[in-house]
């Protein structure tokens, strides 16, 4: 069964963005990200800026405090 548009998929064990392997940078300053090949699915901004809501869980988000630079939050979405 499909998901709507905009959910979060049922399954918390899904990965599809590959969150898993990039959860080191918690912690670490927004300057160790390192830069993708592809960037057309990852998102980089901070825990206080807007962003759009719609759910992509192939999407990888990287949130990092605006004021510290240190990164909060790796997941999909």
């Amino acid at each position: 069964m499909s998901q709507p548009i905009g959910t979060r998929p049922t399954d918390p064990t899904a990965d599809l963005c590959k969150a898993g392997e990039l959860q080191w940078l918690v912690g670490r300053s927004k300057s160790e990200i390192p830069v993708p090949v592809e960037i057309v699915n990852r998102r980089v901004t901070c825990t206080t800026c807007p962003v759009t809501e719609d759910y992509s869980p192939h999407r990888l988000n990287i949130f990092f405090n605006e004021q510290t630079e240190i990164v909060e939050q790796v997941r999909c979405g």
